[in-house]
Order: structure tokens, then C-alpha cells, then sequence
């Protein structure tokens, strides 16, 4: 069933406004193809600059962690340390 818009715009070239005209989405299949084909590339380009990265966020990650858990335990002693007394 039609709407009372899609009927007014039959014929007429569509126009999108907002962000209906923003984004990957909004491109044409063609268009869209080509940028992923392109991302594609440079990601096969870069695969070692890219795994370097990786490796570089893990160990940020580890040691927040590592960071996290040390300081965790460091309050469980201080509260069990004052509970005794």
C-alpha cells in the first residue's frame, strides 16, 4: 500500500535530506564497492603495521588490568588490615 508521500514523489527524482544523504549507507551499491575494495587493499598492504598495533594495545590492556587487580588487592589488605585491629 502506497503512501500519500510516495505517491506525491512518483516520477520526480528522489532527493534525501538530514542525514538520509550522509554516510555508507546512503551511497550507491557501486560506490560502495569500491570503498570496501579499497579498505580492503590497504588493509592487506599494511597487515604487519596493522599487527603491530594489535600487539601494542594488548599489552596496554594487560597491564591495566594487571594494574587494576594489583590495586583491587591492595584495598582488600589495607580493610582487612584495619578490621583486626
Amino acid at each position: 500500500m502506497a503512501t500519500q508521500q510516495q505517491d506525491q514523489n512518483q516520477g520526480k527524482p528522489q532527493r534525501r535530506s538530514g542525514t538520509e544523504n550522509r554516510g555508507f549507507a546512503s551511497m550507491g551499491e557501486a560506490e560502495q564497492r569500491e570503498i570496501a575494495r579499497m579498505g580492503g587493499t590497504a588493509v592487506s598492504e599494511n597487515r604487519e603495521h596493522m599487527a603491530q598495533i594489535g600487539r601494542k594495545g594488548g599489552e596496554a590492556s594487560a597491564e591495566a588490568r594487571s594494574a587494576a587487580s594489583k590495586e583491587r588487592q591492595r584495598k582488600r589488605e589495607a580493610e582487612n588490615a584495619s578490621q583486626n585491629r
